[in-house]
């Protein structure tokens, strides 16, 4: 009996009222025969023409680009990038609203999320619904803040330097980026040609004057010379091993927060927003109020960021101990933090490294997991260390509601939250929640 081929529904267009935002920076939608569309470029409340982008007829639901706007709503701009729009480079998905609206429209989706996944209202979270902008970053309609250190630019057959198409490894080759930081535009990757080249990382440092660009060749190729605008430190990505390797130059940036400089090894993890360390950083240290003597665990710990704020306040009769599963991060944050006695950096992954440390209670936590969240084994770890705050960074905000609902099954509730708009343009969103056991709401 043969399958019977289900009809692709690409390329059909609907006439529809755009209803609310959802995750993952689009807008919800449904035909009049009742399909759901997740419409791109659209806002709440326009009528638009809708292009479908993705799906068939047997499709939950369809993704779709808003082509034609019929009624606009009065959040809607002229996007201010010549490359964002249907079909184009897919690394913004707000450039055509206000920022004002895009904060909003943020905040609506970590409330949506909340609500669906932790059960929680704005008020029971502490939050009182604001997204805030970096300093600096809160600019008139039409402006683009430059905010990107690092940009990572896809080469396409003919060597030329771009950014992906949204969801697609088609390449959209671009002149210049604009949320891209000052210092990455100068290196001017994008002016010349890339040969035998799967993709470059442009990397510049907000703390030094430190530039990078990580090399990707494709299989066999050999690498350019680089001859760039500004002088850089050169590093290419193995074939073989997939690690990083210098070719010239410093293997690592120098970064600043709470004054002091971390290295940052080999294109390792550092937050993109020039703001954003030390936005995050005094986020979760005032939400911790950390005391002289106490005891510290920073997990997912990086090159040791929250570690060091840790250290310095709770002082040389306390102790912290980070946990971090790359293992060119931890040789950064041992170097970074060498000069504290009572800090301890260890490698592996947080869920098996956490039981074999031997440690029954501890006063503080701060976990900066993945964009995965850190699942319910690990937070019931944490849980029953008896923690009186625990700091959790996110930067999506279902993987946080996730693993709120699973910390209060585990006696924490949810005492703040901060909501901070790293990422202009884009979806994307920092939360800071700041927990503590629930008998203390009580």
């Amino acid at each position: 009996m043969q399958n019977t081929p289900v009809a692709s529904l690409v390329g059909e267009e609907y006439e529809v009222e755009v209803g609310p935002v959802a995750h993952g920076g689009h807008c919800i939608a449904r035909t009049e025969e009742g399909r759901v569309l997740f419409v791109r470029h659209a806002l709440p409340g326009e009528r638009v023409r809708a292009r479908v982008t993705e799906g068939e007829e047997t499709s939950r639901f369809l993704r779709a680009d808003a082509v034609e706007i019929l009624e606009a709503s009065k959040d809607r701009i002229e996007a201010p990038c010549p490359f964002a729009g249907p079909g184009k480079c897919g690394g913004c998905d707000w450039q055509h609203a206000k920022p004002g609206a895009q904060r909003r429209l943020k905040g609506e989706v970590v409330a949506e999320q909340l609500k669906r996944l932790a059960g929680l209202t704005p008020e029971e979270a502490g939050w009182d619904g604001t997204v805030m902008p970096a300093e600096g970053d809160k600019l008139p309609a039409g402006q683009v803040p430059q905010w990107r250190t690092r940009v990572q630019y896809a080469v396409d057959a003919e060597g030329h330097a771009g950014l992906r198409k949204h969801r697609s490894h088609e390449v959209e080759v671009i002149d210049h980026c604009m949320i891209a930081a000052e210092g990455v535009s100068e290196l001017g990757i994008e002016k010349r040609t890339w040969e035998g080249m799967a993709s470059i990382e442009a990397v510049a440092a907000t703390g030094s004057q430190d530039r990078q660009v990580i090399l990707t060749p494709r299989p066999g190729a050999r690498l350019p010379i680089v001859e760039l605008d500004k002088p850089v430190s050169v590093l290419r990505v193995g074939e073989k091993d997939g690690g990083v390797h210098r070719v010239h130059g410093r293997p690592f940036v120098r970064e600043r927060a709470d004054d002091r400089t971390y290295r940052v090894g080999n294109g390792g993890f550092w937050q993109v927003h020039p703001k954003a360390a030390q936005t995050l950083m005094l986020a979760v240290m005032q939400g911790l109020t950390p005391r002289k003597g106490e005891t510290a665990l920073d997990l997912y710990c990086g090159v040791g960021l929250f570690a060091g704020a840790l250290a310095d306040r709770v002082g040389e009769q306390g102790a912290v101990l980070g946990i971090e599963s790359g293992k060119r991060a931890v040789e950064d944050a041992r170097h970074n933090l060498a000069h504290f006695p009572r800090v301890r950096i260890e490698q592996g992954k947080v869920e098996s490294v956490l039981p074999r440390t031997g440690i029954t209670e501890v006063d503080l936590i701060v976990l900066d997991p993945p964009r995965a969240g850190a699942g319910k084994p690990t937070v019931d770890q944490l849980a029953a260390l008896g923690a009186r705050r625990i700091a959790y960074v996110a930067c999506d905000p279902a993987a946080l509601a996730r693993d709120l609902a699973y910390f209060r099954a585990g006696g924490y509730r949810v005492r703040t939250l901060r909501v901070f708009d790293l990422f202009p343009m884009t979806h994307h969103v920092e939360c800071v929640a700041i927990l503590e056991p629930a008998e203390k709401g009580a």
